[in-house]
């Protein structure tokens, strides 16, 4: 296997946490809370420079963990030897098609992430695979994954897809991000019971509809969308965070049912006042900063919730207040941190 050192990003703080955190491998953040690159990151691979050879790298046939990140690969060819390879990583190359990867039939994961890819292709014998990232691409489409029907988690994030297609067959798919696409519709997600995060975020989506199935959903997140109304939640009795900022929301509603929350993000919307969360009694984090609150009252809509260690609740009317972390605590003695702050005992 080819000895490589990789760049490690440092870790940025950030407002929320909405977006995956796991395309690729689990030591990477790469994008931003609402699906965008890390400005902390290396720049993504130069796409002037020349491919190499493949007859430069060496491989190990024994080699379980495969990693070939940022080594100038223009074509995939002569990965005949990884016979034992259950994960391949080919991140931050020059490749423009997947091919020539039948005969790994015993890999488990496969990151194509930040290549030239085109269209998803060639995959079909790789049965055994869990795990899938083809993510910063050129993919206009969801497509070519019909025989992977053992595939847990799909990474599409930031390629051009339009839309949400060619999924139904994946029984198994519990994981699925299609962050910055330019997706406008939520749909065709009926058949993936066993789903339990979902990242739609910076996209073109105008209505949460089409969700009543995905029973088993505990993450969602639509950050940066259209969103104008909270409507369409009311199957998702398992949903534990949920993501909605930065969109046009005006009033908070619709989350009868959503009584396993315990993160709650609306932040960078239109709302008026704190409403209809009373019930929520797991809520942990309550992310409601950038919006248009003036009622200190309205934080009696938080106070069943015994277990509350974070509010988020900067740029509203409210913080004009000279006293506005003091009011804060003395309303929610359980919260542990205002804002981005700790509080200090």
């Amino acid at each position: 296997m080819a000895s490589l050192s990789v760049v490690e990003p440092q870790e940025m703080e950030v407002d929320r946490r909405g977006e995956s955190e796991e395309s690729g491998d689990d030591e990477t953040r790469k994008k931003s809370i609402n699906g965008d690159m890390d400005p902390n990151l290396p720049p993504a691979t130069s796409k002037e420079e020349s491919p190499v050879d493949m007859d430069t790298i060496t491989l190990d046939p024994e080699e379980e963990d495969v990693d070939l990140v940022h080594c100038r690969i223009g074509k995939i060819e002569g990965l005949g030897v990884l016979q034992k390879a259950k994960t391949l990583s080919l991140r931050q190359n020059l490749i423009k098609k997947i091919e020539n990867l039948d005969s790994l039939s015993s890999l488990r994961e496969l990151d194509l992430y930040d290549n030239q890819i085109r269209k998803l292709e060639n995959l079909n014998k790789l049965t055994q695979l869990e795990q899938l990232d083809v993510s910063f691409n050129v993919l206009r489409k969801v497509e070519g994954l019909e025989q992977l029907t053992r595939l847990k988690k799909v990474f599409l994030l930031h390629n051009k897809i339009g839309n949400i297609a060619n999924l139904g067959h994946l029984p198994c798919l519990e994981m699925l991000e299609l962050g910055s696409n330019r997706i406008r519709v939520i749909e065709n997600l009926d058949t993936l019971t066993s789903l339990q995060s979902l990242f739609l975020g910076t996209n073109k989506i105008t209505k949460l509809q089409n969700m009543d199935s995905l029973h088993s959903l505990t993450v969602l997140s639509i950050q940066s969308n259209r969103i104008t109304k909270m409507e369409g939640l009311q199957n998702l009795v398992s949903l534990r965070e949920l993501y909605l900022s930065h969109n046009g929301i005006e009033v908070i509603e619709g989350l009868e049912n959503n009584k396993k929350l315990t993160t709650l993000d609306i932040a960078a919307n239109r709302v008026k006042k704190i409403e209809n969360i009373s019930h929520l009694t797991e809520l942990q984090e309550f992310w409601m900063n950038d919006n248009q609150i003036d009622n200190w009252s309205d934080l009696d809509e938080l106070k069943n919730a015994k277990s509350l260690e974070t509010v988020y609740l900067e740029r509203n009317p409210l913080q004009k207040d000279p006293q506005y972390r003091r009011k804060i605590m003395l309303a929610l003695p359980s919260v542990r941190q205002i804002d981005a702050t700790f509080i200090r005992f």
